[in-house]
């Protein structure tokens, strides 16, 4: 079964809220300097289950060391937050797969 971001939010704990109901600019600028490592996706990708909004090119932090992921999240009449969670090494890879090629 993959992972559902929407799900995981709402049914646990295990995730930490870096910023909220903040815009698209400010959430790419906290991704930038909390993560270690950065994959950029377009717009309207979908990740962990989630269609990622905002504007292109949108950072995911990844930290390998602590398999976490930082990523933006918004969810209408609430803004975007930004999100840092643990996840498999399967779904990391995943993310890296959706990154925007050079």
């Amino acid at each position: 079964m993959s992972f559902c971001l929407e799900q995981h939010l709402q049914q646990s704990e295990d995730y930490k809220i870096l910023i909220k109901n903040t815009g698209f600019k400010e959430a790419k600028k906290v991704i930038e300097k909390h993560s270690p490592k950065k994959v950029y996706v377009n717009a309207g990708e979908k990740i962990l289950g989630a269609r990622i909004i905002g504007i292109p090119p949108i950072p995911i932090g990844i930290n390998d060391d602590e398999s976490k992921v930082t990523l933006p999240y918004t969810k209408p009449c609430h803004g975007t937050a930004v999100v840092e969670l643990p996840l498999e090494k399967d779904e990391i890879d995943k993310i890296k797969s959706s990154a925007i090629k050079d």
